[in-house]
């Protein structure tokens, strides 16, 4: 007997032995997969935050001899004023397949090309053209060069006429605060007319139909509601009369330019939002200069199509929506998982519950999107109208695109997530936790919101952080529920009722989307591509961070009463 036991132990151990080294090849695959897919993720995100970061920075500005015959707008006798070394295009042939580009190759039919900016795009130049790397070599940079960016035509690179540089340093900043001026008078004085006219317009239409449909109103109401009206009408003229005074004395003050070809220009002081002399920059100047774009980007509204500017809108949107749809998506889910895993029967119904849940999470975005579109906006949101603002009618009020409906439409996307991972939380509970308190005379209720819920409140947490993640990242959904091109309305303000959820939103997805793929040009809107994506990872990282954060005090918190 002793013996057969023996021999049954030298076995089982040369077993476990023969297993444990037959497991270790595929451990150092599984090792080796690991880490390939994180540095290719680490790669990845490294690239995309290195090409956004530098997409701000100021370069030196070129002017290049021209050697080929002139195609670009200028004089024949130079390509034109660059800025920006953008993109290098190598073909083993010199010149880029199949571009008529006189520019893809040089005369020497040398491989190396460079897609360089150009500007001056209302003088007519082409904002892109390729020159050679003997070219660039051989290109001046002239100190007294100005790089003026403008609110509108892009910037414009060339000299200022009769005009020193503190004079004109002086002039863009008194240019800014007339433009402030000309804002703030219409934030003060004509929006609030506007508003005011609005209300009083859907009030004359409340009049009417209860006129219409028999329903007694007083006599003089519609006379106090005419002689209202006229006296916003008043306003609203004086207002626009001393608006328009106000641009007009604001297109008084010009700057006249002169680019590289002799071409004169004239621009209004208030249309410049930056201006410095990129060969003059120092190391400190530049830092200078990008700071100043950083905080342009991350606090303006965009402007050119949404390839210059800032994405402040957008930012703002994004939040928002991802926000309210952790507020909807958070308390449904979890009441779900819970009834699902401690208070319903685990049987049949339960099952296909589950199997329905799991098999929600494959559907496609776009899908969800369309349901929204129709249950929402169309459903609820239509007959929210109905009821509520019919003076508005035909023209929608909820019955249309809106960050809520969009916020709402994420939430039933990422459901599915948060179900799943409170129910595996939930079950990760110890069950002698939950006798103990039964023992200690505690009801079902008592225990699930003392003592089951809140330990399982970490997993709840990372069920919460895959939602967020994954609901900032969508666009699909988006294109059909409320998201636009350019939002600068921003779904809160400080106009009464401060939350306008029925507004249409701008997006960072959606943005990055429309600037890459809906833009005249991939080439200009590349650097705003890469900033706007190293944003928004950077906004899925700030907001995940967070959530991680409360989730490991609350894990500290529990692990210090021993319930870990």
């Amino acid at each position: 007997m002793t013996n057969t036991l023996l021999r049954r132990e030298k076995l089982t151990g040369k077993d476990s032995a023969l297993g444990r080294e037959e497991g270790i090849p595929w451990i150092w695959v599984t090792g080796g997969a690991l880490i390939t897919v994180l540095v290719m993720i680490v790669a990845l995100i490294g690239y995309i935050f290195s090409m956004g970061a530098v997409a701000l920075w100021p370069r030196d500005v070129l002017v290049i001899q021209e050697s080929l015959p002139s195609t670009s707008g200028s004089d024949g006798a130079m390509i034109g004023t660059f800025q920006r070394r953008l993109l290098d295009a190598r073909t083993a042939e010199g010149g880029v397949e199949g571009s008529e580009d006189p520019y893809a190759a040089d005369a020497q039919g040398e491989p190396a090309l460079n897609i360089v900016y150009q500007g001056n795009r209302d003088l007519g130049a082409r904002e892109f053209v390729y020159v050679t790397d003997s070219q660039i070599e051989n290109a001046q940079r002239p100190v007294d060069l100005w790089y003026i960016e403008r609110r509108e035509w892009g910037p414009f690179i060339g000299f200022v006429k009769d005009l020193r540089t503190e004079d004109l340093l002086e002039a863009v900043d008194l240019g800014a605060e007339r433009l402030q001026e000309i804002l703030r008078f219409e934030q003060t004085y004509v929006r609030p007319v506007n508003r005011g006219r609005e209300a009083l317009r859907l009030k004359m239409a409340r009049h009417q139909r209860l006129v219409t449909e028999g329903v007694p109103v007083g006599k003089t109401a519609w006379t106090d509601l005419v002689e209202e009206d006229a006296a916003l009408s008043r306003s609203y003229d004086e207002y626009t009369t001393r608006l328009a005074q106000m641009r007009q004395e604001d297109d008084g003050f010009v700057l006249t330019l002169i680019s590289h070809s002799g071409v004169e220009k004239s621009i209004p002081v208030s249309q410049i939002s930056r201006a410095f002399q990129p060969n003059q920059l120092s190391w400190f100047g530049k830092i200078r200069v990008y700071a100043d774009r950083v905080v342009e980007f991350l606090t303006e509204n965009p402007r050119e199509a949404n390839t210059q500017g800032g994405v402040y809108p957008a930012i703002f949107g994004t939040v928002v929506m991802t926000l309210i749809m952790t507020v909807v998506v958070l308390p449904v889910g979890v009441m779900a998982a819970i009834y699902m895993r401690e208070i319903a029967s685990q049987g049949f119904l339960v099952s296909v519950v589950r199997v329905a849940v799991g098999n929600l999470a494959g559907v496609p975005s776009i899908v969800y999107g369309i349901f929204g579109l129709g249950f929402f906006c169309y459903g609820i949101g239509a007959s929210i109208d109905e009821l509520l603002f019919q003076d508005n009618l035909p023209s929608p009020t909820f019955g249309t695109g809106g960050v809520l409906w969009a916020s709402l439409t994420l939430a039933l996307l990422t459901l599915p997530v948060v179900i799943v991972s409170t129910e595996e939380a939930l079950q990760a509970v110890p069950r002698s936790l939950r006798e103990g308190s039964y023992g200690c005379g505690a009801t079902r209720l008592q225990t699930l919101l003392r003592i089951v819920v809140p330990r399982a409140m970490p997993g709840v947490m990372t069920g919460m952080i895959l939602a967020m993640a994954r609901g900032m990242g969508e666009v699909a959904p988006l294109l059909v529920t409320g998201v636009v091109k350019l939002a600068p309305q921003l779904p809160i303000d400080g106009d009464f009722p401060f939350f306008h959820l029925e507004r249409s939103f701008m997006h960072l997805g959606f943005h990055i989307y429309d600037v890459g793929f809906q833009s005249r040009s991939a080439e200009l809107s590349r650097p705003m591509v890469f900033a706007s994506t190293g944003l928004l990872v950077g906004l899925v990282f700030v907001l995940n961070l967070v959530a991680i954060r409360v989730r490991s005090q609350l894990r500290r918190r529990f692990e210090g009463r021993g319930a870990f």
